[in-house]
């Protein structure tokens, strides 16, 4: 019984964590944190790279709006991923990754196909921040302290 309660209390925090080093991971990419493009396990290596796989997904919008849908992206990214490493409105950011990264994975479905969001875990993310965010409903609900 104890071991189970130990479980509960550490996923939403396992979940948090991976959601957050995913965000920050991706951002820390965008702007060469990781190495430049051609490095082992780097995406995009700058932000110019990004913006070239923003446009992929999103081929119907202008230039313009493909730089301000990959900052708006970058700084969303950057923004839930603090909010759940340290704890800051927890539902709410848990609730907005899962609307994000929905989007995400509707987007890359829709322009590359179906193997593109689901190699890279999309919607497995989604459905975990989703979780995570009726996990902090739950918790609020049986416990005053938790909110």
């Amino acid at each position: 019984m104890r071991s189970k309660k130990r479980l509960s209390n550490a996923a939403p925090v396992a979940m948090r964590m991976a959601l957050a080093a995913g965000f920050l991971s991706a951002v820390a990419d965008r702007f060469g944190l990781w190495g430049p493009i051609g490095t082992p396990g780097v995406a995009w290596g700058g932000f110019d790279k990004f913006l070239e796989y923003t446009a992929t997904l999103l081929p119907y919008l202008s230039t313009t709006l493909v730089a301000v849908a990959g900052w708006a992206a970058t700084v969303a990214e950057t923004v839930l991923g603090v909010a759940l490493l340290v704890g800051v409105r927890v539902r709410l950011a848990a609730l907005a990754s899962g609307v994000l990264l929905l989007t995400f994975a509707i987007a890359m479905t829709i322009a590359l196909g179906p193997e593109a969001p689901l190699s890279y875990s999309v919607w497995t993310a989604a459905a975990g921040a989703f979780l995570l965010a009726q996990e902090r409903t739950v918790a609020c609900q049986e416990s005053p302290v938790a909110a």
